[in-house]
């Protein structure tokens, strides 16, 4: 027991009033000061999934006036489309977010599983490098290039192709309890796969418009037709932009139905982009062991890391395939 009067004794004694104008003592004072937490700044929240108005993000950049005045004189053109784009971003990045959160829907975080997965990552892109610098050629080093940009761009696709039917088998091995766990959720990643797809739908159909102006509304109104759809074609691909990343990792938010849908598309899609590279590309550079190492080492690696997720979210939370 603290003696009498430490700072976590409570007071004794006959009771004494405190004198006017002099503070109450506070018998039990706090041992740590209170320190503020200083407000993130505007290059933070811009990593968040919310960004700050317009005034804000102005505010927040703290630009001297004379250098404003600089550049409104100078680079004019890149003032008005700070001050017209950020506002349009701004827009498309929010529903972007609110389909497809930058985190991700993913019940369950194991650090363990992302750090492999960062290390088989960074692991499989030191081996390319070190394979195309001891057996590439130039031209092998521009394939390269085209099919890393090849599988930017078929990701959202082939996700929606194979996902519908992973997702299928997955439900009908699952028990009936479970059958209807998972049906509220589904269609919930059933809908943010549209709202995908009917982007991309949304630019055709603007860019169709735009090519065929002329003739739909006439030669004196072709012009103006063109300028006013920018702005439409412009949201349509910022959210585009904003959705493509998280929708890849969530798997178009496959992980509410269940924990293990994205560990069991990644093993999956992997297969497909070796098969579809090997259609493409032909086989990497190198010796015959060397380009089938490359060739299946890849995959393999991934499926493994898939495999162990799957096995750590049985064995440590309890999430079984058909559970």
């Amino acid at each position: 027991m603290p003696p009498n009067g430490g700072p976590y004794a409570p007071p004794t004694g006959p009771y004494v009033p405190p004198q006017p104008g002099t503070p109450y003592p506070n018998p039990y004072p706090h041992p740590y000061p209170y320190v503020p937490v200083p407000p993130p700044s505007v290059w933070q929240r811009l990593r968040e999934d919310e960004w700050p108005p317009l005034r804000e993000f102005l505010s927040g950049l703290r630009i001297n006036g004379c250098l404003w005045a600089l550049a409104v004189m100078c680079a004019w053109p890149l003032v008005v489309g700070v001050l017209v784009g950020y506002p349009l971003a701004r827009s498309a990045r929010r529903p972007a977010r609110r389909i497809f959160p930058s985190r991700g829907r993913r019940r369950i975080e194991d650090p363990g599983v992302q750090a492999l997965q960062r290390t088989r990552a960074w692991t499989a892109t030191a081996m390319s490098v070190l394979i195309l610098a001891a057996y590439g050629k130039p031209g092998d080093v521009d394939q390269a290039r085209d099919q890393f940009m090849l599988r930017l761009t078929i990701t959202p696709w082939l996700l929606l192709l194979s996902a519908p039917v992973v997702v299928a088998l997955l439900f009908r091995c699952s028990s009936p309890p479970a059958r209807r766990a998972m049906r509220p959720h589904l269609r919930n990643a059933w809908q943010s796969a549209l709202w995908y797809f009917g982007a991309f739908v949304g630019v055709g159909a603007v860019m169709a418009v735009m090519f065929y102006a002329k003739q739909l509304f006439g030669a004196e109104a072709d012009h103006w037709v063109r300028v006013g759809l920018l702005v439409p074609l412009g949201w349509l691909l910022l959210f585009i932009g904003f959705a493509s990343g998280p929708a890849v990792r969530s798997a178009f938010n496959t992980a509410d139905v269940h924990a293990a849908l994205p560990a069991l598309l990644t093993g999956i899609l992997v297969w497909e982009f070796s098969a579809i590279g090997l259609a493409t590309g032909g086989l990497p550079p190198g010796p015959p062991a060397v380009q089938f190492a490359a060739l299946v080492g890849g995959p393999a690696s991934v499926t493994a890391v898939a495999w162990w997720e799957i096995r750590r979210l049985r064995t440590r939370h309890g999430v079984a395939l058909r559970g």
